[in-house]
C-alpha cells in the first residue's frame, strides 16, 4: 500500500532523545515549519525549557519524561500524543548513548544499560508506534549510525547496538511492506555529529573522548529527518565520509580493519583528562544544548547527503564518480589491482 505523506505543517511528530543534540535541533526546526510535537527524554527540566520556548513562539509542543529502555514509558509517549493531538504522523527514535572503553574493561551493567537505551529503545518505540501508524499511515524514522555498517575500537558495544538497530529496522520494514501496511520506515546513518554525544558517554579511558573525523553539523541530520517525514527513503547516510567508510568496509573489510587499528584509537582521544566519566548512561546528563565542543573541523554541510535526497542530482553525481573511477582504473591498470590485493 502506498504511504500518504502529509505536509510538515499538518503533521504531529514524536521525537525521543529530544532534550539535546539531534533530537533538540529537530524539535526546533520542525516547530518552525508548523509541526506539532511530542518530545521525550529523561530530563524534565530540559524538556520543560524547550517546550516553553516552542510554545512561546506560537508553536505546539508537549513533553513526556520517559526512559525509552522501559516499554511502559514508551507507551505513555504514544498515549500523550493521542491525548493532546488525536494521533501522530511521524515517530523519530533518536535517543542514544555511547561508551568509550575497551570491550573487556566495560562492566556488564554498563553494556546492558547501553543496549536498553540504544537498541530496546528503538524496538519499543517502533513496536509501540507502528499499530497507530498502520491506522492512518505515517513514517517511522530510526537513528542508526555509520556504526550500523562499520565497527570502531573503543566503542564496541555502541557499534553492536547500531548493527542490531539496522537488522531490526530492515526486518520490520520488510514485514510491513509484505502485509501492505501504509508505513514508511527510514534508517538514518550519521557519521560523527558535533553534539554533546561525547559528554554524555560513559568513559573508561584516561583521556576525554573525541569524535573521529569527519565530523558534521547536526543540521544535516535534521534536514534528513524532515525530508524522510515527507518522502519515502529506505536509508540516508549523513556525510560522504560515513558512506565512504561503509563502502570500504563492504568491499575491502581487511583494509578497513587495518585503518581502524592504525589510526582510530588515537583519533578518539583528546589530549586532556576525562571531564565526566560517568556521563549520562545511568542518569540524565546536562542537556539543553544542540552542539558539542569538538576540537577539530566540523563540516557545515554535506553535498553528498543533500544530493542523495534529490534523485536527479544523485544520478549526475553517481555518473561523474563512476566515470572518474573508470578512468583511474584504466590509467593505473594492473598496478592498482596489485596494490589493493596486497592491502586486503
Amino acid at each position: 500500500m502506498k504511504v500518504s505523506f502529509k505536509p510538515l505543517k499538518e503533521q504531529v511528530m514524536v521525537i525521543t532523545g529530544a532534550s539535546s543534540g539531534i533530537g533538540l535541533a529537530t524539535a526546533h526546526e520542525a516547530a518552525k515549519q508548523g509541526v506539532k510535537l511530542v518530545l521525550a527524554s529523561r530530563n524534565e527540566a530540559a524538556l520543560a525549557e524547550v517546550v516553553a520556548q516552542i510554545n512561546g513562539r506560537g508553536g505546539h509542543a508537549v513533553y513526556v519524561v520517559a526512559d525509552v529502555g522501559r516499554r511502559e514509558d514508551v507507551q505513555r509517549i504514544a498515549e500523550t500524543a493521542i491525548e493532546h493531538f488525536g494521533s501522530f504522523d511521524t515517530w523519530v527514535n533518536d535517543a542514544g548513548l555511547s561508551i568509550w572503553g575497551r570491550l573487556d574493561e566495560v562492566s556488564d551493567e554498563d553494556h546492558h544499560r547501553l543496549f536498553d537505551t540504544n537498541f530496546w529503545g528503538v524496538v519499543y518505540g517502533s513496536l509501540v508506534a507502528v499499530p497507530y501508524l498502520k491506522k492512518q499511515g505515517g513514517t517511522l524514522i530510526n537513528l542508526g549510525s555509520v556504526a550500523s555498517d562499520v565497527a570502531f575500537p573503543l566503542q564496541g558495544m555502541y557499534c553492536a547496538s547500531k548493527h542490531a538497530i539496522k537488522g531490526f529496522t530492515d526486518a520490520l520494514r520488510i514485514e510491513l511492506e509484505e502485509e501492505g501496511a501504509p508505513v514508511s520506515v527510514t534508517l538514518i546513518k550519521p557519521a560523527a555529529i558535533n553534539t554533546p554525544f561525547t559528554e554524555h558517554a560513559r568513559n573508561y579511558m584516561d583521556k576525554e573522548p573525541k569524535l573521529p573525523p569527519p565530523v558534521y553539523d547536526p543540521q544535516e541530520v535534521v534536514n534528513a529527518i524532515l525530508h524522510a517525514a515527507t518522502l519515502p527513503e529506505r536509508d540516508i547516510y549523513i556525510g560522504s565520509g560515513g558512506k565512504a567508510m561503509s563502502s570500504f568496509n563492504k568491499y575491502a573489510p581487511r583494509l578497513m580493519d587495518r585503518v581502524s587499528e592504525t589510526v582510530m584509537v588515537g583519533q578518539q582521544r583528546r589530549n586532556e583528562p576525562p571531564r565526566n566519566p560517568a556521563g549520562a548512561l545511568h542518569q540524565p546528563g546536562r542537556d539543553g544544548r544542540v552542539y558539542g565542543d569538538h576540537p577539530g573541523h566540523v563540516m557545515k554541510t554535506s553535498f553528498y547527503t543533500r544530493a542523495s535526497l534529490h534523485p536527479l542530482i544523485t544520478g549526475a553525481l553517481v555518473a561523474t564518480v563512476g566515470l572518474a573511477t573508470a578512468a583511474l582504473l584504466r590509467r593505473d591498470g594492473k598496478g592498482t589491482k596489485a596494490r589493493w590485493k596486497a592491502l586486503v
